[in-house]
C-alpha cells in the first residue's frame, strides 16, 4: 500500500518570519485592533501591507517557495516586523544576503570601547569592517606613528580626500610603512587575503568597492595580491617592526567585540628576540 508523502520540515527563514508575525501584536504594529482574531499576532496580508510588498510574495516567503528574496525585501521585513540588531543580522544570514545597512554602535558604546583600549598598556587598536581605525592608545601612535600618529594624514593617495587612518591604505600606499614591517612583502600580501576574506559579507558595500578600486589603482602590488584570488584568516602571530632605536617583537592577538562582529580588536605584547 502507497504510504503519504512526508511532509517536508518548513524552512528555517519561514520559521523565524511566521514566530515574529505571531508575536508582533497590531498595536505594536501601528495597526487598527479587530474585535475578533482566531490567532494572536499579525496576519500575513498584514506584514505584507507594513513592509510594502505582495500578500502573495509574502506567503512564498514564509512557506518557502522561493529563495530569490532581496536585501529590499529582507530590509523591508525586518522593518515591518520591528526586529532588533541581532533579529535583524540572523534573518539575513538565514536568507545568505549581505545586510546592506549596517548598526552603527551607540555613543555609550563607543565611549566603553575607547576606554577598553586606553586602559590596555601595550599597543592596542580597533578596526571597523573597512579597516578604518576607529580606536587606539597611545602605546598604538607612538609605535605606528607614520598611521595612527598623524591621525588618518598617512598612507593617502595623492589627491585622495581626507578619510580615516586605514590600515589597508597606510601598508600599501605609505612608503615608509616597507621600512617599519620588518618583512613588508610577506605582510602586504597576507593583509589583501585576510581583506578578501571578509568580502563576502560586504559583497553590496560602495564603500568596500571603491576601497579596493582605489587601492588596485594606486598600488601594483595591491592588484596583485588581489587578482590572486588568496584567501586568508585574520589571525593573530609574531610581527616586527623596524624602529629608529632597532627592532621591535610583539605577539600580536586579535579579538573580535561581542555586541559589533564587524570590529577587531588589535593587541600587541611586547615579546623578547
Amino acid at each position: 500500500m502507497a504510504t503519504a508523502p512526508r511532509k517536508s520540515k518548513p524552512p528555517l527563514l519561514g520559521e523565524f518570519l511566521r514566530a515574529h508575525r505571531a508575536a508582533l501584536s497590531p498595536q505594536e504594529a501601528g495597526l487598527p485592533q479587530r474585535l475578533r482574531r482566531r490567532t494572536p499576532g499579525l496576519r500575513r496580508e498584514e506584514v505584507a501591507q507594513l513592509c510594502g510588498i505582495s500578500p502573495t510574495w509574502y506567503t512564498w516567503i514564509e512557506q518557502g517557495r522561493t529563495g530569490a528574496v532581496s536585501a529590499q525585501t529582507l530590509d523591508a521585513l525586518a522593518q515591518g516586523l520591528h526586529l532588533g540588531v541581532a533579529e535583524r543580522a540572523y534573518l539575513f544570514e538565514l536568507a545568505g544576503r549581505a545586510d546592506p545597512v549596517r548598526p552603527s554602535a551607540a555613543p555609550a558604546e563607543s565611549l566603553q570601547l575607547d576606554a577598553l583600549v586606553q586602559a590596555i598598556r601595550t599597543p592596542a587598536y580597533v578596526l571597523d569592517q573597512h579597516w578604518n581605525a576607529i580606536a587606539w592608545n597611545r602605546p598604538a601612535a607612538a609605535l605606528f606613528s607614520d598611521w595612527l600618529g598623524g591621525a588618518g594624514k598617512a598612507g593617502r593617495a595623492a589627491g585622495a580626500v581626507p578619510a580615516a587612518p586605514n590600515l589597508l591604505r597606510y601598508v600599501f600606499l605609505n612608503p615608509g610603512a616597507r621600512r617599519f614591517l620588518l618583512d613588508w612583502e610577506e605582510r602586504a600580501w597576507r593583509l589583501a587575503a585576510e581583506y578578501r576574506a571578509d568580502v563576502p559579507t560586504l559583497r553590496d558595500d560602495p564603500l568596500r568597492g571603491a576601497l579596493v578600486d582605489e587601492l588596485c589603482a594606486a598600488s601594483d602590488e595591491f592588484a596583485a595580491a588581489w587578482r590572486s584570488q588568496q584567501v586568508l584568516a585574520r589571525d593573530g602571530g609574531h610581527r616586527s617592526f623596524r624602529v629608529r632605536e632597532g627592532v621591535l617583537h610583539f605577539e600580536q592577538h586579535i579579538l573580535r567585540v561581542a555586541r559589533q562582529p564587524e570590529l577587531r580588536m588589535t593587541v600587541l605584547v611586547p615579546q623578547r628576540a
